[in-house]
């Protein structure tokens, strides 16, 4: 078992690395659009034409879809199940929402304070299909250590361009602790999902239903403010979707391997360190950058010690 956490924690930290990449493409996809929400349909519509593209050239990936189908139809996969990529949408009109008023600090911290804690619930409860872990004390000291390392890697971000108080402020801060939340959770049903049909099945059902949530969410924007009147030419700035499908894709069959709680770990190390070389590569290395990383490290090996010892 110690061999299959510690492969699952290197492909947690690749799906962190690739988080943090996507973040950054999609990030100045988003400004030169001057509309985060619609670089993140842009996302998740190329995303979706590859997966098409894939599954138009491959009979084992159709077959794999078929099988998803036939377990909703005879009761083995429920159809909430099929819902982890509203979860991703939310998230990201999360992001459009509350991080002007409240930073990208306090985003940061309460999506991860919603997504760590969470995920021992998630995993109490045996939504992912590596089945129940029980919430020990040394799993909740792992989960503290981890969100301790986020506030200490955040504690120079941006502040907020806006200001807002008192009830304001708490519902503001609401909205991304449900968004981490909603992470765990997406995690978990992704995972039970690629365990019927496989992981691309799982991805494709995934970038559909959050594609079709961001249009939805998008009709508001595009009643008020219309389309963008300029969209970039950089190929760059479209990798986003081709990135997310991998990691989504990985991180369906991670789950089943380490639970929510060490996948939601390793994945936040992997985008702390990947920051840090992005970081380092434009001369803006710091050493509250690198200390948060050694912190969030080392609650991944007390994770996936004490993720370990219930296995036995």
């Amino acid at each position: 078992m110690v061999g299959r956490n510690g492969l699952g924690a290197i492909f947690g930290f690749c799906i962190g690395a690739g988080v943090a990449v996507q973040g950054r493409i999609n990030g100045a996809l988003g400004a030169e659009l001057g509309d985060g929400v619609a670089a993140a349909t842009i996302s998740f519509g190329t995303g979706l034409l590859v997966l098409l593209f894939a599954f138009a050239l491959s009979p084992t990936l159709r077959a794999g879809f078929g099988k998803v189908r036939t377990a909703v139809r005879d009761g083995g996969v429920r159809p909430w199940q099929l819902l982890g990529g509203v979860c991703g949408a939310f998230f990201v009109a999360s992001q459009g929402l509350t991080i002007a008023a409240i930073g990208v600090t306090a985003f940061t911290v309460a999506v991860v304070a919603g997504q760590l804690l969470s995920s021992l619930v998630v995993d109490r409860l045996g939504l992912a299909p590596n089945g129940r872990t029980p919430i020990t004390p040394w799993r909740m000291v792992a989960a503290v250590l981890g969100i301790a390392g986020v506030v200490l890697s955040a504690g120079g971000g941006s502040a907020p361009t806006t200001t807002a108080t008192g009830v304001s402020d708490f519902l503001l801060i609401v909205l991304p602790a449900l968004a981490g939340i909603g992470l765990a959770w997406q995690q978990a049903v992704n995972g039970r999902v690629g365990a019927v049909g496989g992981p691309f099945p799982a991805t494709l059902i995934n970038f559909t239903v959050g594609l079709i949530a961001l249009c939805l969410f998008n009709v508001y924007t595009l009643l008020t403010t219309g389309l963008p009147t300029r969209f970039p030419t950089e190929p760059w700035l479209y990798l986003g979707g081709v990135i997310g499908v991998a990691f989504i894709a990985l991180a369906a069959i991670t789950v089943g391997m380490i639970g929510v709680l060490l996948l939601g770990l390793t994945s936040v190390a992997g985008q702390l360190v990947a920051a840090m070389l992005l970081d380092a590569a434009a001369g803006r290395l710091s050493l509250t950058a690198a200390l948060s990383c050694v912190i969030v490290l080392g609650a991944v090996v007390l994770g996936t010690k004490a993720t370990s010892a219930t296995e036995r």
